[in-house]
């Protein structure tokens, strides 16, 4: 597991429940971690305006959106699963396990969550409702959809800096073409997933610059 980050302040009493939005980015990507948020708006409080899922939204949006919902929210939390963890468990468990953990970093706070999908991860610590495109219908998902790409991308972005060769600053990590013959080419590193199929088979050949004439 990698660090987390999270704020909270204390409610201000309602009669309406307070809900946590729950949604992931990096389910896909050959590299780097599933990161998945939780957030939680204060029903009496004005509405973020311009939410929507992060997917419709362009990079620079999405960063100003995540200054507001970090400023606004009532409490959000973000978990970071690693590849390593993604590795071991596969990658819905690895989903799964970061909305719990996610979700319980805003449990002192939340009354109910609704999480983005069809299915629930177990041993929840408050009543949960699963919501299939939820970050297209939720406020509070569309908040969790936007915190967790935010997050994520920094992460890729960094990880560029570190891995030059491989483009992740574009691709975020996605099985794009420049990212495939990145991996012919060099190997895999350490934040690539192992138990994803390009990647395996990348480690069964060797790269092509081990090939080169020195």
């Amino acid at each position: 597991m990698s660090p987390t980050s999270s704020d909270s302040r204390f409610p201000i009493p309602d009669s309406r429940p307070l809900v946590a939005g729950i949604d992931e980015a990096g389910r896909g990507p050959l590299a780097g971690p599933v990161v998945v948020a939780a957030v939680v708006f204060d029903p009496g409080k004005p509405r973020i305006n311009g939410l929507d899922d992060s997917k419709q939204l362009n990079a620079s949006r999405r960063e100003q959106l995540y200054a507001r919902i970090v400023e606004r929210a009532l409490a959000w939390h973000v978990v970071f699963v690693d590849a390593d963890e993604i590795d071991r468990i596969n990658i819905f468990q690895a989903t799964m396990l970061g909305m719990r953990l996610a979700l319980e970093g805003v449990a002192h706070v939340a009354h109910v969550a609704r999480i983005d999908g069809n299915h629930l991860p177990p041993r929840l610590p408050c009543p949960a409702e699963a919501w299939i495109g939820g970050d297209a219908r939720d406020r509070s998902i569309m908040a969790a959809s936007i915190l967790a790409k935010v997050t994520r991308d920094r992460f890729m972005v960094e990880l560029h800096d570190r891995h030059p060769e491989y483009g992740f600053d574009g691709h975020k990590g996605y099985s794009t073409p420049t990212h495939l013959a990145a991996l012919r080419t060099h190997g895999p590193c350490a934040q690539h997933r192992r138990s994803f199929a390009p990647v395996r088979e990348a480690l069964a050949d060797p790269p092509l610059q081990a090939l080169l004439p020195v």
